[in-house]
């Protein structure tokens, strides 16, 4: 490497270190402030951000004189959020938690009062194991599944009550929860913990768990879930390992679509 391009490389590095100091805790930071904690010099700062500035991506205050960052960025994040493919960013993880569990994991999101099934990652411990019907591109009830369920909880009331009432509590199974004030209350259980559990009540001898997943904003856009027979996926593995694996694969697809936990 030319000592000119490895110049210019740390003169990168800098810029990209002083955005990310920018970003964090305060508003606004005077030029002592950055350069003491990213021990870079002062006159190197100022010269990055007059240059930053110049191109909208830092702003300083004429009265302050401290540094904050410029709405640039925000076009330029906002312009890789609108390219962010989900069934892309979510399939490598969907196929790490597929071998883990050695079992069904479903990608869906809500459409139209129906969750539709927009990827499938099968890992049949026995071939000759019960298999389910679901396949890409299917459509399903929400209020029998899990993944419709942890969707619907997620929904403000009024537009989960107008899917419910338009599309109906069919019984699925016998225990298909068909009672429209029992499942608002289980709903609102599923919102609380952050996950949810079909126990057999979209097919017989089928158990999954399923666990929300959000957009840079927050909003919770699609779901997760583990699937399996019933003798397999049982309420004790559940609550030992499975609900515990789902919530996490969840997380690390929202942290990828741009979701910064606050917490």
């Amino acid at each position: 490497m030319s000592p000119k391009k490895s110049s210019n490389v740390r003169a990168i590095e800098k810029g990209f270190d002083i955005l990310d100091f920018l970003s964090q805790g305060k508003q606004s930071y005077s030029l002592r402030e950055i350069s003491g904690n990213l021990k870079i010099p002062k006159p190197t700062i100022h010269r990055i951000l007059s240059t930053f500035c110049g191109l909208g991506c830092a702003i300083q205050d004429p009265v302050s004189k401290d540094y904050r960052l410029g709405f640039r960025l925000v076009e330029l994040g906002q312009a890789v959020l609108d390219r962010i493919d989900l069934r892309k960013e979510a399939e490598s993880l969907l196929k790490k938690l597929a071998d883990s569990v050695q079992e069904t994991v479903h990608l869906a999101r809500l459409d139209d009062g129906q969750i539709v099934y927009l990827d499938k990652v099968e890992r049949m411990v026995n071939p000759l194991s019960l298999r389910m019907v679901s396949k890409i591109g299917m459509r399903n009830y929400a209020h029998s599944s899990a993944l419709g369920k942890v969707l619907l909880a997620f929904l403000p009331q009024t537009e989960r009550d107008a899917i419910l009432i338009q599309k109906g509590l069919p019984k699925r199974t016998k225990n298909t929860i068909v009672d429209l004030k029992e499942l608002t209350e289980h709903l609102a259980i599923i919102k609380s913990q952050g996950y949810a559990v079909d126990n057999e009540e979209n097919e017989d001898g089928i158990r999954c768990v399923a666990a929300p997943i959000k957009n840079y904003r927050g909003e919770v856009i699609a779901g997760i879930s583990i699937s399996g027979p019933a003798v397999r996926i049982t309420e004790e593995r559940i609550n030992r390992q499975l609900k515990r694996q789902v919530i996490e694969t969840a997380a690390e697809i929202t942290k990828k679509l741009g979701y910064k936990d606050p917490t």
